[in-house]
């Protein structure tokens, strides 16, 4: 079931821009007078009585999406400082929500007045890339639930699981290497393990092949990404994301994301990426499932990856040749 979900999944993010301008009725799947949130309320505690009240196989799971907690963004060291960085065009403390809107009249509204591109600066020639706060792959239950993720909107279009093969692979990896916090720890010397740096090495896996898109068309490749622990890093240039969290929002099946590319030597705000993403009319127990919701500005469909690229442009192949 839960498979079937996923391969379902991956075609509609491949037709998320499409999607984007799909509208359904205000109403959607809801009574006249009832928000995404009271829906989402009143399914969780249908799922909690439900398991409550008979006795459950030996083995049986059972209500898993109700035993999930809102997101805490500043739970880890890396939400914390993401959601203190001081960005040009910050959101307002007042969304522009009016009494009496629909969902669908909301997330119009954030879509036209605070969604968007915004590059300040672009640097050509980078060789590294660091991810300041890494994703962790969404679980099924996860995507059924209003609260349980901080940036849903990241998810859909954003780079979690194998970020080094998106990122340093060919290819479709641009960059020499990618770097990303792996925690206090030791190394044999004593050093502490501060990162993980993904980088090109032809020699790392002779019997390892690799799928992917060149001109159209699915080959296999070699596999060359390999991986070190390091106390330092090198990668000058980086980005976090972090989630939008205003009164209104999730209560109308509505959340927002922002992608921040910086400058990690003088902390320089480069692009920033704001987006917004709609659910609340699925025909499943909550009526969430955010790989399916509509998503803004028009160019939204368009992955993480790609925007990253076009603000920090890789070094061309000739170039990291010549200095290898």
């Amino acid at each position: 079931m839960k498979q079937n979900r996923r391969m379902l999944s991956l075609f509609v993010i491949a037709g998320l821009l499409s999607l984007a301008l799909i509208a359904p009725t205000g109403a959607g799947l809801f009574g006249k007078d009832e928000t995404v949130g009271e829906r989402f309320r009143k399914a969780i505690e249908k799922i909690k009585q439900s398991c409550e009240s008979r006795k459950l196989a030996r083995g049986e799971v059972c209500g898993e999406v109700a035993k999930l907690k809102p997101a805490d963004p500043l739970a880890t060291e890396e939400g914390r400082f993401a959601h203190s960085i001081k960005i040009p065009n910050p959101v307002p403390e007042d969304s522009g929500y009016k009494p009496g809107m629909t969902s669908q009249e909301y997330f119009e509204h954030l879509c036209k007045s605070e969604a968007g591109e915004f590059i300040y600066k672009t640097v050509e020639n980078v060789e590294g890339l660091y991810i300041m706060r890494p994703r962790q792959e969404a679980t099924d239950w996860e995507l059924e639930h209003l609260y349980a993720l901080e940036d849903p909107y990241g998810q859909v279009l954003g780079v979690g699981r194998l970020a080094q093969d998106t990122y340093v692979q060919p290819a479709m990896g641009k960059y020499q290497f990618l770097e990303m916090p792996a925690g206090l720890t030791s190394q044999g010397d004593g050093r502490p393990v501060r990162y993980k740096r993904y980088f090109r090495d032809k020699h790392a896996h002779t019997d390892r092949q690799y799928q992917t898109a060149i001109n159209g068309r699915f080959v296999l490749t070699p596999y060359i990404v390999a991986e070190a622990e390091v106390s330092a890093r090198e990668s000058r240039y980086g980005y976090a994301w972090r989630g939008i969290k205003r009164p209104h929002d999730r209560e109308l099946g509505i959340v927002g994301g922002e992608l921040i590319v910086l400058d990690l030597q003088t902390n320089e705000v480069l692009a920033v990426r704001r987006g917004y993403l709609r659910s609340g009319w699925m025909k499943n127990l909550t009526g969430i499932w955010w790989l399916t919701g509509r998503v803004c500005p028009n160019m939204g469909g368009k992955r993480e990856h790609l925007f990253i690229n076009e603000i920090l442009k890789p070094v061309t192949e000739s170039a990291a040749g010549e200095e290898n």
